[in-house]
């Protein structure tokens, strides 16, 4: 805490506002003290500290009730709890609400001011994820595709060689799984960059709709086609058109969509104007188009027009390095977006995310996410907050992986609370495929911090 911060203390013991006054006031830091839960709440909503120290077990108003009170009037100023009364319940509640942190008294003054350092850089911080998430946003819209996967990996190889090419691409791979994103990597990695990127779902639309969408009208060319209408493939002249669910096309638009294939040119419909047209087509479908052609459903020739280059979308389930990463880019983007300031997820979230078979894929991943932050009070994200779908989850027996019980009967609450912190560091570990330097990351404590509790623990 080099800089001057103006800190709120309130605790209903004088002794303990006169202690951390004469300590915190140095380094020109303005000292606010309160004694209760309203007055409190008043200095907050009118001074507007950097940060609040707060006792939890006050007469009237606890602290649990005047943190929600705080959160309520402005998030974005840290409040880490004190308390005598050590309770794992208190602590995970405090966070749920919004609290930083939580520190049990009697406590270390070093303590107390790291963790103070910490709540101060949140001051800092939303600025921050907001220009990250401006910047992943913009990658995302240039079709940049995040991956710790070694066959996904080899798929953005392949993509950059296929973007470089004129070729026709046909996508495959299950709903979910970032066919579109894959399109708009070849589009934007693409001498064709600067032209229309243009997306139509082939499913969503009747055929005669479909067939105007495409090729577009004449006037008068149906009931009421008043005016002349552009296609699609006029409009992405130059560019690249994406016929998604391409499996769903009618046999009639398949013939017409293959002589686009084959001579670049077209009528409006309701018109005999032949018209050319430079784009390139990208087809995406989640259905077996080989067997659709032994049933008679699709043609082989259109297929091996689109099929000239080939890409496969992997299911997520076969990508669990990728789980995370991509939790995390969706954290930070609906945090931004919800303004929020959540900064990661609990180890029991983890662990669930990363059990889940994710048969919606990504786009199932990305909607729990948004879910989550959406129902999140505080910094953290916890199990409680995910979809009531995958918190059944957590009841189930995960892979080698002993539930954390936070609490045995006829124990002292010194063992309970030992217990209860081996637990969380073996499931990091595990979850991390016993990398310490992520264990300590997740965990939120440092390397040398993990090694000593190592150490304590007797943990291998």
């Amino acid at each position: 805490m080099s800089q001057p911060n103006r800190i709120l203390i309130v605790d209903d013991e004088e002794n303990v506002r006169l202690m951390l006054k004469a300590v915190f006031s140095q380094n020109g830091n303005t000292i606010l003290c309160a004694d209760n839960g309203e007055q409190a709440i008043e200095l907050f909503k009118h001074e507007q500290p950097d940060l609040v120290l707060m006792d939890i077990r006050m007469p009237n108003m606890d602290g649990i009730e005047a943190l929600q009170h705080m959160h309520a009037i402005y998030q974005d100023i840290p409040v880490i709890l004190m308390t005598a009364y050590a309770a794992v319940e208190t602590a995970v509640e405090a966070l749920r609400l919004g609290a930083f942190d939580y520190i049990i008294k009697p406590f270390e003054l070093d303590e107390m001011k790291l963790l103070m350092a910490r709540a101060l850089q949140l001051r800092d911080m939303k600025h921050e994820i907001n220009l990250l998430h401006r910047e992943l946003s913009d990658s995302y819209s240039h079709g940049r595709i995040l991956t710790n996967n070694p066959k996904m990996m080899e798929l953005c190889r392949a993509i950059a060689k296929v973007a470089q090419s004129h070729a026709s691409v046909l996508i495959t791979g299950e709903s979910g799984t970032g066919k579109e994103l894959i399109a708009k990597a070849i589009h934007y990695n693409s001498p064709r960059a600067k032209g229309q990127f243009i997306k139509v779902n082939c499913g969503a639309l009747p055929e005669s709709l479909l067939e105007s969408e495409l090729f577009g009208h004449e006037k008068g060319a149906f009931t009421g086609a008043q005016i002349q209408r552009q296609g699609l493939f006029e409009r992405a002249h130059q560019g690249t058109l994406l016929l998604d669910e391409v499996g769903e096309m009618s046999p009639h638009l398949q013939v017409k969509l293959l002589r686009v294939l084959q001579e670049r040119e077209f009528e409006r419909v309701g018109g005999n104007q032949i018209i050319k047209t430079d784009i390139r087509i990208v087809a995406a479908t989640n259905c077996d188009l080989k067997s659709m052609i032994e049933r008679g459903e699709f043609r082989s020739d259109l297929y091996y027009r689109l099929n000239v280059m080939h890409l496969n979308s992997y299911p997520l389930r076969e990508r669990p390095e990728d789980i995370l990463l991509l939790a995390r880019h969706f954290l930070q983007r609906f945090s931004a977006e919800n303004n929020k300031d959540i900064l990661g997820l609990d180890i029991s979230a983890i662990s669930i995310l990363e059990e889940y078979k994710w048969p919606g894929n990504v786009r199932e991943l990305e909607n729990a996410i948004e879910h989550a932050v959406i129902m999140s009070t505080g910094y953290i994200i916890f199990s409680d907050d995910l979809p009531e779908h995958l918190q059944r989850v957590k009841n189930m027996p995960s892979s080698g992986v002993t539930p954390i019980t936070p609490f045995e009967q006829n124990v002292n609450l010194k063992d309970n609370l030992k217990n209860y912190e081996k637990s969380l560091i073996l499931q990091a570990l595990n979850n991390n495929q016993n990398n310490r330097v992520q264990t300590a990351k997740v965990l939120g404590i440092s390397l040398r911090t993990l090694m000593y509790k190592l150490q304590e623990y007797c943990i291998e």
